[in-house]
């Protein structure tokens, strides 16, 4: 090929100016372009330009029919097909020169056999620069300041999303260690009690014998009450328990009683504490109650740091620290983190509901970059309901794909908004609250390094997100 152009013929001045392309451009320019290009024929199913390869030409469609396609990760995904004359392709940005590198980024292919108009991309670039000089400035004024806009945008959605799972993370850390610093600070007072208790006992003349029946019934003792009970059974519990320890001169009997019951003593219990405590009862009873809330208490401050490993676990999870980039992953435990991490600002009047295929196998994906795909989706669902309604979270197979599915009730998306809500800085967000690419930057997660899509449904009360992901890892090396 040489750069003249391909092919044997050119097209006329005349049948250049009846695209709509060139359709303004005066005798001289018509002129130039039908000496500098070429026209070239091909046959059905051939290729125009392969992306990747260097942006040599600019292509115009005469007649015929072409489709624009891209590899993304292994797969051929369809851009655009068309037979509109003077529709064009290839080297488009040509007019920037050695500003970028000059690929291709797209494939060209006739769908059947197509007349195509070849304009060398130098001269192209060149025509442009020197027809168009104002108009040239101010396409390149945009693809940079675009580049460069998307770029620290993309940046500061992720810190913003990194922002959001940090307090989530943060407030839900709080609780349990809270929970667990007041438990052992009331600990020591509790030991000492106990402790306190038991010597008083032995002040009292308790022999041994009695002692050590006491202290071998206490692991014997229910640590708490067996199956849930209602208020109403709790409070006749405590009122049966108090009569009892006050008709065998307890002290304190009706303050006793409440602890007693939440650690499941009952009449049946103290029975078994009269018979080895003899006559020192009430110092037996006050013994304890204070031994059953230093148990009550160690158990609050296991359940806190067990919440705290858990929180742990599942931020480890949402951000992939300790797993390659790339690999085989449970999408059920993704999904599962990336609510954890969310669970502050999913609120009290949201419905959670989760519905995961066990059957799906583990999917080949960059894991924490899907987290942040969830993350969007679901924030999204969650800005749509205002606080209150149902999210539906949902895996299953969709033939060699694997399918997550998120849902709200919210508003819905207008229908003459749904093929542009993934266009970078769209939305419908007040200014300050949205920078439109949380779902530009979900897309390219999914399509292009994934190599899978993204699909939306939505009516009223209905919106569906669904992600498709291959199951089979493509035979390429990372992007």
């Amino acid at each position: 090929m040489t750069e003249s152009g391909r092919g044997a013929g050119t097209a006329t001045p005349e049948e250049l100016r009846g695209l709509f392309l060139f359709e303004d451009l005066d005798e001289e320019k018509l002129a130039w372009l039908s000496v500098c290009g070429a026209v070239e024929e091909l046959p059905a199913d051939g290729v125009i330009c392969a992306q990747g390869e260097p942006a040599e030409f600019l292509y115009v469609l005469l007649d015929g029919e072409m489709v624009m396609s891209q590899n993304v990760r292994g797969h051929i995904v369809e851009i655009n097909r068309t037979s509109r004359a003077g529709t064009y392709g290839g080297a488009v940005q040509a007019y920037l020169d050695d500003q970028i590198e000059q690929k291709y980024q797209h494939t060209l292919r006739a769908t059947r056999p197509s007349r195509i108009f070849v304009l060398p991309a130098r001269k192209f670039g060149k025509a442009v620069r020197k027809w168009f000089p104002m108009a040239t400035h101010l396409l390149a004024g945009i693809f940079f300041g675009m580049s460069n806009l998307r770029r620290t945008v993309d940046q500061r959605e992720r810190l913003a999303a990194l922002g959001t799972i940090t307090a989530g993370l943060t407030h839900e850390l709080n609780n349990p260690a809270a929970a667990a610093a007041r438990a052992s600070a009331e600990l020591g007072d509790r030991l000492l009690g106990a402790q306190r208790s038991l010597a008083d006992l032995a002040a009292r003349g308790v022999d041994c014998t009695h002692l050590g029946a006491l202290v071998s019934l206490r692991p014997a003792l229910p640590g708490a009450p067996s199956g849930r009970r209602s208020p109403l059974e709790v409070s006749d519990a405590e009122d049966e328990l108090g009569d009892w320890l006050e008709e065998h001169d307890v002290p304190d009997a009706w303050e006793l009683a409440p602890g007693l019951v939440a650690a499941g003593v009952g009449i049946e219990q103290a029975e078994q504490v009269a018979e080895a405590a003899g006559a020192h009862l009430p110092a037996a009873v006050r013994w304890l109650a204070e031994v059953l809330e230093v148990a009550q208490l160690q158990a609050e401050i296991s359940e806190a740091t067990g919440r705290i490993t858990a929180l742990l676990d599942s931020a480890r999870q949402y951000s992939q620290l300790d797993r390659a980039a790339y690999q085989r992953a449970d999408l059920r435990e993704l999904i599962e983190s990336t609510l954890t991490m969310l669970r502050r600002k999913i609120g009290p009047d949201v419905a959670v509901k989760t519905d995961f295929d066990a059957s799906l196998p583990p999917v080949p994906v960059y894991a924490a970059e899907l987290n942040q795909v969830w993350t969007n989706l679901i924030v999204n669902a969650l800005y749509a309901m205002g606080g209150a309604g149902t999210l539906t979270v949902r895996t299953a197979r969709e033939n060699d794909h694997a399918l997550v599915e998120i849902g709200d009730t919210g508003v819905g998306i207008p229908e003459e908004n749904l093929t542009r809500i993934f266009t970078p800085f769209f939305t419908t967000k007040p200014v300050g609250q949205g920078t439109g690419l949380g779902l530009d930057i979900s897309w390219r997660i999914v399509a292009d390094r994934h190599g899978g899509d993204i699909r939306v449904e939505s009516l009223p009360g209905d919106t569906r997100f669904q992600v498709l992901l291959p199951l089979t890892e493509p035979d390429l090396p990372d992007q």
